[in-house]
């Protein structure tokens, strides 16, 4: 009777870990789905492949938090001392296997994850500089979700990007406009040359999951393709000086043929001062009668712009 009941025991166990396993494996999956809920809207081709990796590394950290915690409860509910037994456990010196085991796991899953986020950032396309970053050539590989390879070959949308404390401006070398509000074609691929006129700045656009360091005295390429046409935010992901947190850009990603009606307009537009709020800010309490605080950076003179946005 006693080998009948170990043997029922044994298979109770097997089953209640399949269960759980197959529990932990389904709630895992489902919170990484619930991912592309937390974000903001993907604006970019680029985002669909940043999400995708954000959401399988939630997934996997699902997983092993579930997993770990569950097994914690199970022994804790099912594998708990009896009342008042307060004798030492079993001796156990080391167990190899087990230790093999939680080695190679975690270094197996550590390699799964650098070769699935080098894969992404590879079919991104994202460079810096030459002099400062390796890698391959942005217009030698495709986006993952942009047209066919024979694509490649059509015309890149060609934007300057020119970062200052503490303004965005944007010119457009086809049309020779300028603007303090970034317009782009979707479906398109967009290269930004990006500059600093000063310090370190950072091109960051959340919706399109896209962020660029730039650098003064480097000119950097930055590409990527907007899919999704709407107004999204440009900051500056840099801490810069004083006035960083008015840095900040409107981006319009709108249809081919209204981006090239926006530019007709623009390009019969008078150049006019383009409103900077770190400069009145930096004016308001210039003229204070009495001055407090540290003195500051005075803002670079607003530009002229063909649309101030």
């Amino acid at each position: 009777m006693t080998n009948v009941t170990m043997k029922i025991q044994k298979i109770l166990n097997i089953l209640t870990l399949l269960t759980g396993a197959i529990a932990v494996t389904v709630t895992s999956l489902w919170i990484g789905k619930q991912v592309y809920s937390w974000l903001p809207p993907q604006a970019a081709a680029e985002s669909l492949l940043i999400d995708d990796l954000i959401s399988f590394l939630v997934t996997l950290g699902a997983f092993i938090f579930l997993g770990v915690t569950s097994t914690l409860m199970y022994s804790v509910i099912f594998h708990r001392a009896v009342k008042d037994d307060f004798t030492d456990g079993p001796p156990i010196d080391g167990n190899v296997a087990v230790e093999v085991v939680w080695t190679a796991i975690p270094i197996l899953l550590v390699f799964w994850i650098a070769g699935y986020s080098y894969q992404v950032y590879e079919q991104m396309g994202i460079q810096g500089p030459s002099e400062l970053v390796h890698l391959h050539n942005p217009l030698a590989m495709e986006s993952a979700y942009t047209a066919p390879a024979n694509a490649l070959a059509e015309p890149v949308e060609k934007i300057d990007v020119l970062a200052k404390q503490w303004a965005w401006v944007f010119h457009y070398p086809e049309r020779d406009i300028t603007s303090t509000e970034l317009h782009l074609p979707s479906d398109r691929r967009v290269r930004l040359a990006l500059r600093s006129q000063d310090v370190l700045h950072g091109f960051y656009i959340p919706a399109f999951r896209l962020k660029q360091d730039i650098i003064p005295n480097h000119a950097i390429d930055f590409e990527f393709t907007p899919i999704r046409p709407g107004k999204y935010r440009l900051t500056d992901s840099q801490y810069s000086g004083t006035y960083f947190a008015t840095m900040q850009a409107n981006v319009v990603v709108e249809s081919p043929e209204d981006y090239q009606q926006w530019l007709a307009q623009a390009a019969i537009q008078k150049p006019s001062l383009a409103n900077n709020q770190a400069a009145s800010e930096y004016s308001q309490t210039s003229n204070q009668s009495v001055q407090t605080g540290w003195v500051t950076v005075p803002p670079a003179a607003p530009p002229l712009v063909n649309s101030p946005g």
